[in-house]
């Protein structure tokens, strides 16, 4: 008995359930809402009743015969009509007075006055009246819009003019630190080209919304009218009510990047003062200062992008994740280099390889370091070519500071020359230390002194090492070094056999240069010497 109690009562439920999902329709004459229809009747759901009675309503409107009066309730058993003659227009039931909150003789009596007031707007909307009304508008913003057009067509030539005029005074050239990177010619055309494409817009979005206008103005296209003027109306009206919700995230974000640039601020001034001195830190470098501030800088914005990524618009969305993901995937893969560049800067800098101004070798490359950034050095040769190394390359090779070097006792600068043994060693030092001694550049304490490196078959390598406190001089002293060491020995007599001479000395000529040689000198004449005892050879 109750399984069938249960069967009998399915249907019921199922169609209270059909009710509870159906949304609600409207009910439409013309291009205006009459009343909407919440509930079923039988098996017509609300979207088919309010279909139903729109199409009687239209009817209606076209049967100017028929009175608005004409119209009038009928009482039924179980529902009131609302008839016109034998025309039954719309029923309300029960239902419908229930999920409107009301009566159902109250209900109908509303709907009534609605119909009542809808025909009678409809009728009049297709008036010769206001036929006549919608085309002497539509005339009228069609004049305005040519008189804006004309307006507009002879402004922008003097609007072209005046930036043309302004080219020299109003727009100047961009000069950023000395270089000229944009041309005020190029500024100008720019302009002009900016204000076309304005005047274009203009004209596009005075013609988008004079059709809707003129279709208002006529019944049979004012639904068409508005839905032109949805498309920009809706997402204005949407933008502006996400703008008003979202204020509340707005301002949490703005606390958060006021905060943010207040502790950057502190941070600057905090380094700024490490690297004039002011502020003493024992262990801490002021070389240390500026680029130990760019990492606090760099550690300061990634947490502010980490607390105000969830108050962003659309974090939520698999969208925003799926973008986000990819983009750490790409900057992971393609930014290799450059952390181990940025690694290798932050080594180079907290181990003090060298600094701006320094003498260096790196690996093959000679010359005064310029700039140091996080992902390279910037170093100008000493024939004055500027080399971009990358940090990774610094750190992974060997760095040779000369101008470290030079200080305290001062850099040494050695140079070797190979001298025959028949030269005395004691000579060969002190011409090469007088050779020293004479160079612009190299210190006279400590003094110069000389080494022996090698005996080779044909002559004695000696090696001069001077002290410098100027490294930046190093080719200009290694060139003066080399040119006092050849007047050095030429004035003492001294050849400088290097590599080495294979020479028979009766009869050849010395290797000193003839303006260092004595007046009259001849080279000696061949000898020949008898070696037995009776004179014979």
């Amino acid at each position: 008995m109750v399984r069938k109690t249960a069967l009998l009562c399915l249907p019921s439920l199922l169609v209270f359930c059909a009710q509870a999902q159906e949304p609600p329709a409207n009910v439409a004459a013309g291009d205006q809402t009459v009343f909407v229809v919440k509930a079923r009747l039988g098996p017509f759901s609300p979207a088919d009743r309010a279909a139903a009675t729109s199409k009687k309503l239209a009817q209606l409107t076209r049967d100017v015969s028929i009175s608005p009066d004409a119209i009038v309730v009928a009482e039924q058993d179980d529902t009131t009509d609302i008839v016109s003659r034998d025309l039954v227009i719309a029923t309300v039931t029960e239902a419908d007075a229930k999920a409107a909150g009301m009566k159902r003789s109250a209900l109908a009596a509303e709907r009534l006055n609605q119909i009542k007031s809808s025909v009678s707007k409809v009728r009049a909307q297709y008036s010769y009246q206001s036929v006549l009304l919608g085309s002497l508008y539509a005339l009228l913003s069609t004049l305005t819009l040519v008189l804006v057009l004309i307006l507009l067509r002879r402004l922008a030539p003097r609007l072209y003019a005046s930036i043309e005029r302004w080219r020299g005074t109003l727009i100047g050239t961009l000069r950023p630190q000395s270089l000229e990177q944009v041309s005020a010619g190029r500024i100008t055309a720019a302009l002009i080209q900016l204000a076309r494409i304005g005047r274009l817009a203009v004209t596009l979005i005075l013609l988008y919304f004079y059709i809707p206008l003129v279709f208002s103005f006529f019944p049979w296209t004012r639904s068409f009218g508005y839905t032109l003027l949805s498309y920009v109306l809706n997402p204005i009206a949407s933008g502006w009510a996400a703008f008003l919700a979202y204020l509340p995230s707005l301002l949490v974000i703005g606390v958060i990047v006021c905060f943010s640039y207040l502790t950057m601020r502190v941070a600057r001034f905090v380094f700024r003062e490490l690297e004039r001195g002011t502020i003493q830190w024992p262990g801490f470098y002021p070389e240390w200062a500026m680029p130990s501030y760019k990492i606090v800088q760099i550690l300061i914005l990634a947490f502010a992008t980490i607390v105000i990524f969830p108050y962003l618009p659309g974090s939520d969305s698999p969208a925003f994740r799926g973008v986000s993901i990819f983009l750490g995937v790409l900057f992971s893969l393609g930014s290799t280099s450059a952390v181990s560049n940025v690694i290798g800067g932050l080594i180079l800098t907290y181990t003090r390889a060298f600094r701006i101004g320094d003498r260096v070798q790196i690996a093959d490359t000679v010359g005064d370091v310029v700039a140091k950034t996080l992902l390279a050095t910037h170093v100008r040769t000493v024939k004055n070519a500027h080399i971009t190394i990358p940090n990774s390359l610094v750190a992974g090779s060997h760095v040779i500071n000369f101008s470290t070097s030079a200080q305290g006792e001062g850099l040494i600068l050695h140079t070797s020359v190979t001298i025959g043994y028949d030269a005395p060693w004691r000579q060969v030092h002190s011409l090469l230390i007088e050779a020293a001694m004479r160079t612009s550049g190299v210190s006279k304490v400590p003094q110069p002194f000389v080494l022996q490196t090698a005996l080779n078959d044909f002559y004695v390598a000696y090696e001069i090492n001077a002290y410098t406190v100027e490294p930046g001089r190093m080719a200009v002293i290694y060139s003066d070094l080399h040119q006092n060491i050849q007047d050095a020995f030429n004035e003492a007599g001294v050849e400088i056999m290097s590599p080495h001479y294979n020479a028979m000395r009766d009869g050849n000529t010395t290797a000193i240069p003839g303006s260092y040689l004595p007046p009259g000198y001849a080279p000696a004449a061949f000898r020949v010497k008898a070696t037995g005892g009776d004179g014979k050879i």
